[in-house]
């Protein structure tokens, strides 16, 4: 993490410090004053409703090196000790990042995209990370705030820093690329996440794009080929690196399945390479396509790039896989959902062997054509062996209504304790059951039932 004196902050960045403090070192950074550790640079925030301000004395008293404090914020009697004034905490922490990521000098590689950021993420780290030191982005810390945080976490000694891009509205991802300056950017592909406030697949595409806002000269871009929409963005991109990764045979990298089943995908990449994951779902296959391409443009053989893959660990409740002492296959993939990756998961529980259980909940942020997108996955179930479907929430009601006649059993719930009921009394040993929401319908509720059911 971040370890340097209150003196090399002032020549990063614009700000004030008195001189008796110069030779103060922090030693890593906190937004949050109830997680003070020794030496720590405190960042408070001034909102509308609270200001972080009032705890920079409280967190210097509990052992803080230094901390932020807004010029606009000065308090009615002075502030004692290491006190560095910014005219913006928030920028003050941007620019600080993006001068500390220069210092450390790793090769940065920024992932965004609709679906299958934090599973891209993953399997490049599980590429690389064998043969390099590498940090990841953690949990959800991918935007203004989170992932300069991540960024002042690096190691001086860090060789490859994995930064996810997340976003709800344009400039974003473009603030974000500009900080991190990434040697390889990644778009996993354009679905309908935060519609409501772009307006169109097209304008996710736009705002998506903006991870090149900041790419390296030399940089690359790795995209998914098989996405119209972001053709128009490519063909402005005349002077950088490009490499198109997709199912269809004009695509740089094609990706063609061997074998998908309960435990796994063997997959082939322009036909002569192949490759094995532990993990379901054939859409996968793209992502680790993306992996594996990462890790050929920094220098890794086929042979380690195919041992490294194989081994692939993704962050809990995407695709995971559980298996009860009855033999339940219950597939936790309740982390988040778009009516995109709903499908994706639906072809992954239609192609397992033996009785299917499908339980989805709302996708929100959809906006206006929430109920024709939802309506879509009903109407997707058509010919997939669904044997049950379970809904849940507001929006998913369409799912239902759209879904029901597809299947043999179907039940809509606006209460989670009796959707839990209706699926711990409908499974059956050897079921697959697979599970599915937006990260606020919290589904994962839904499998730990199934998991301690004795």
């Amino acid at each position: 993490m971040i370890e340097v004196t209150l003196k090399q902050i002032k020549e990063w960045i614009p700000c004030e410090i008195d001189e008796q403090y110069l030779e103060h070192t922090i030693k890593g950074a906190t937004i949050d004053s109830r997680k003070i550790e020794a030496g720590n640079l405190f960042i408070p925030f001034k909102g509308e409703n609270t200001d972080g301000h009032r705890f920079v004395e409280q967190a210097l008293a509990d052992g803080a090196g230094a901390a932020f404090y807004q010029n606009d914020a000065k308090p009615e009697t002075p502030v004692e000790g290491p006190i560095i004034w910014v005219d913006d905490t928030l920028l003050a922490l941007q620019e600080l990042a993006k001068a500390y990521l220069q210092s450390v000098q790793p090769k940065v590689i920024a992932v965004t995209g609709s679906n299958g950021k934090t599973t891209t993420k993953d399997m490049i780290e599980s590429v690389l990370k064998p043969n390099f030191k590498v940090k990841k982005t953690q949990g959800n810390y991918n935007n203004e705030i989170g992932m300069p945080l991540t960024i002042l976490e690096l190691d001086q000694d860090t060789e490859i820093s994995i930064l996810e891009m997340g976003m709800s509205g344009f400039h974003q991802i473009e603030l974000l690329s500009e900080i991190a300056q990434p040697d390889i950017a990644v778009i996993t592909n354009i679905g309908e996440s935060h519609m409501q406030d772009l307006g169109s697949r097209e304008g996710i595409a736009r705002a998506k794009f903006e991870i090149v806002a900041g790419l390296k000269p030399d940089g690359v871009l790795l995209y998914d080929g098989d996405e119209p929409l972001l053709v128009p963005h490519i063909n402005t991109l005349a002077d950088k690196q490009t490499i198109s990764i997709g199912l269809g045979s004009e695509n740089e990298v094609v990706c063609s399945v061997d074998q998908h089943d309960a435990f796994g995908i063997a997959f082939s990449l322009n036909v002569s390479e192949h490759y094995q994951i532990p993990i379901l779902g054939t859409h996968n296959m793209r992502n680790a396509a993306i992996a594996i391409t990462v890790g050929k443009l920094l220098g890794l053989s086929y042979e380690v790039i195919k041992e490294n893959i194989a081994k692939v660990q993704l962050t809990q409740m995407r695709m995971e896989l559980h298996r009860t002492d009855s033999g339940i296959a219950v597939i936790n993939d309740a982390y988040n959902a778009s009516p995109t990756s709903m499908k994706a998961a639906i072809d992954t529980l239609a192609a397992m062997d033996g009785r299917k259980l499908l339980i989805l909940a709302d996708v929100l942020e959809l906006g206006e054509n929430s109920a024709e997108m939802h309506a879509s996955v009903g109407a997707y179930l058509e010919n997939k062996g669904i044997d049950i479907l379970l809904t849940f929430g507001e929006e998913a009601k369409h799912i239902h209504e759209a879904g029901q006649a597809f299947v043999e059993s179907a039940q809509h719930f606006d209460d989670k304790a009796a959707l839990i009921d209706t699926v711990l009394q409908a499974a059956q040993p050897k079921d697959n059951i697979l599970i599915k929401g937006s990260r606020g319908m919290a589904l994962e509720e839904v499998a730990q039932a199934l998991l301690e059911q004795k």
